[in-house]
């Protein structure tokens, strides 16, 4: 009986969890990361496509999303640079994520009064704004994530922010279709606009975090700059902006590699082509959708709702592999399901004969399997990589290094797709979908290695235990 209540009691602790303030904090801070990313991604690339926008231009709006990619050179300002007035208002983290809430309100309020047609370069410069400005709120929004609560809270505090990000990008994609579909695409991304400002109150509302003293933090990193070079460096002597730079720029750099050693590049490495075939694929995703004939509404009710639900049953089940069979698993089965699902919309593109001039609009049940698929998968495969990533990273570097494994998981993706338009339009639909399928090969390679090296790394401990 003893056992019994205690368990009920961490039962009801655990569930108790997800209504205390930091959690809900993240929750919404979640939804302001998430908003802004489909309205410079697919949900763009629709606008355009009905627009009349050829394709090939579309395609080269993907390098839109390469801010997010690149993000790791500008992520130690974020981690060390205080905003006047702004910093000593709301902290350190809290300051920064404001400065990218107004930027992406700004940049959408830009998008929505430009025609496309007619104004195509402004389009892009204001869609450029927007992701400079979400991935700057990105790097201090993780970084506040993990320095606000303990360790313990963590699980709580990425299920939060993930059920946030999803619930945006709900809204970012079928919210906004329907918006343009009962209105016009302007209105929608001015309502759009309209949410954003609103988490600006949520930063307001939140709490600052605790960090490590600027004393600490220098100790620590001048012992680990001295073990490195096997000499003392004097960095309490050296001028402000070496010490500034070996911080914020080298110690989180130099901590990975310390750790990991020469496998450090093939990890890197992985992280770059982990989301390769699917970040190919997902531009084209919309325009593919709207060349097959559905409507806004349509894809709005299958595309975005069905496959929102899908997603979120892949992450669940996931969380759940993880649990039994640890990360590498896991990780294994989603990179295999991502590149097997592309192969799915290549059929789907041969039996509407898109590619042979003789287009028949399939059922809305065949879109919904295929979505079904699609979006299982990618739940699988997000939610493993997420937890590998996170195991990488160090507490004391978390900004840098967190935003260094984001850039590069995204920055091939970004690179390869901006050349998806040109492929289908010069070999079509179904190769296309055959070729971003075989990107995912490499990532399942890669996998299988990572797993070797797990079990070298495991055989070696228990020996040296003997």
């Amino acid at each position: 009986m003893m056992a019994l209540s205690r368990s009920a009691g961490s039962w009801r602790e655990a569930l108790l969890v997800y209504f205390r303030k930091p959690v809900i904090v993240i929750a919404l801070l979640g939804f302001s990361a998430g908003l802004p990313f489909l309205l410079v991604f697919t949900t763009l690339t629709a606008w355009l496509r009905l627009e009349g926008i050829e394709r090939t231009s579309i395609g080269f709006f993907a390098w839109v999303g390469l801010t997010y990619s690149v993000k790791i050179f500008w992520a130690p300002v974020v981690d060390r640079l205080k905003i006047p007035l702004l910093t000593k208002a709301f902290g350190q983290r809290r300051s920064w994520i404001l400065i990218g809430q107004l930027g992406i309100v700004a940049g959408l309020l830009v998008m929505s009064h430009w025609h496309p047609p007619q104004s195509l370069l402004w389009l892009a410069a204001a869609a450029v704004l927007v992701a400079f400005s979400s991935a700057t709120q990105d790097i201090a929004l993780d970084a506040y994530r993990i320095e606000i609560v303990k360790d313990t809270m963590q699980g709580a505090m990425s299920a939060a922010y993930i059920f946030g990000y999803r619930l945006a990008l709900l809204v970012a994609g079928a919210g906004a279709l329907y918006l343009a579909s009962w209105g016009d695409w302007p209105t929608a991304y001015s309502i759009m606009a309209a949410l954003a400002a609103l988490m600006v109150l949520v930063t307001l509302w939140a709490d600052a975090t605790v960090r490590k003293s600027a004393q600490q933090r220098a100790a620590d990193e001048a012992l680990m700059v001295d073990q490195v070079m096997g000499r003392p460096m004097h960095l309490a002597q050296r001028p402000a902006w070496q010490r500034w730079l070996l911080g914020a720029v080298i110690c989180p750099f130099l901590e990975f590699f310390q750790r990991n050693g020469a496998f450090a590049l093939l990890i890197l490495l992985f992280i770059a082509l982990f989301r390769l075939s699917d970040i190919t694929m997902g531009i084209m995703a919309n325009p593919f959708y709207i060349d097959l004939g559905y409507s806004e509404e349509e894809m709005a009710n299958v595309a975005k709702i069905f496959g929102f639900f899908m997603t979120i049953a892949g992450s669940a089940l996931c969380g759940v592999l993880v649990v039994r069979y640890g990360i590498l698993r896991p990780l294994l089965l989603g990179a295999v399901l991502v590149s097997a699902t592309n192969l799915l919309f290549a059929l789907l593109a041969v039996q509407a004969g898109l590619d042979m001039g003789t287009q028949l609009k399939p059922s809305l049940a065949w879109l919904a399997l295929v979505i079904s698929a699609d979006n299982l998968s990618g739940g699988i495969a997000s939610t493993a990589f997420i937890a590998y990533l996170s195991s990488l990273t160090n507490r004391s570097y978390t900004a840098t290094q967190y935003a260094l494994f984001s850039s590069l998981m995204t920055l091939p993706g970004k690179f390869i797709s901006g050349f998806s338009g040109w492929v289908v339009d010069s070999s079509g639909y179904t190769e296309f979908f055959i070729l971003a399928s075989v990107l995912g090969i490499p990532a399942i390679a890669l996998v299988v290695v990572l797993m070797w090296h797990h079990r070298q790394e495991e055989q070696q401990k228990r020996s040296a235990e003997l």
